[in-house]
């Protein structure tokens, strides 16, 4: 993998266990993530990783995928974790297989929510064009989320095109997500401090 990871970081002014739901239920999760449409989980794997599917519909095609992941609640800093690895055999899909993970730091008022990851590319050379608009597309659904849990305005009342709606300064901005962590530089592998349940999830592209 390239060692230009993608890092968004977050502050919401939320309960743990209601960013904690909002993120891990599949029907939740594709309503404020804008990088995907369908996520249905699949089983469970011998480690007890979820095994799962997901869709993401573009015009006149649907991207599918398979993926696995886990989740780590009790941790002695007090932080979460959940872990993912993915993969689609999709020739359309810019993303040929990836990882990452989120972490859940709660401080006072709120916690800081962020992700790293990084993938193959599946469009070769325009991967420099896919990348920053992966980026951008995961800042802005971690600022579609924030609205959400903060305000209560559903994430569907801003649909991706409301980023044309420059009047509106409620509407979820990907410029309020930190790019890089505060001691660290954006283009940057990012997944070096993973936790180390990534490490330990199996390839969903392997054969079986």
């Amino acid at each position: 993998m390239r060692r230009s990871g993608i890092y968004v970081e977050t502050t919401i002014a939320a309960d743990l266990e209601a960013v904690w739901a909002a993120t891990q239920d599949p029907e939740q999760h594709v309503r404020w993530d804008v990088r995907f449409t369908r996520i249905i989980p699949t089983g469970l794997t011998d480690a007890g990783a979820t095994a799962f599917s997901y869709e993401r519909r573009v015009p006149f095609h649907c991207i599918s995928g398979t993926g696995v992941s886990i989740g780590e609640k009790q941790r002695a800093d007090g932080a979460r974790t959940s872990a993912l690895r993915f993969h689609t055999h999709d020739p359309l899909s810019p993303i040929r297989e990836g990882r990452g993970y989120w972490r859940y730091v709660p401080h006072d008022g709120g916690l800081a929510f962020l992700t790293g990851y990084d993938y193959t590319p599946g469009w070769g050379v325009l991967d420099v064009v896919v990348r920053p608009v992966l980026g951008w597309a995961t800042a802005w659904s971690f600022d579609r989320l924030r609205i959400w849990l903060e305000t209560g305005v559903p994430p569907e009342r801003w649909p991706l095109w409301s980023v044309l709606w420059w009047w509106r300064p409620d509407r979820p901005r990907a410029g309020r997500c930190r790019r890089a962590p505060a001691s660290g530089r954006r283009r940057a592998d990012h997944l070096q401090n993973a936790p180390v349940t990534l490490a330990a999830l199996p390839d969903p592209g392997a054969p079986a």
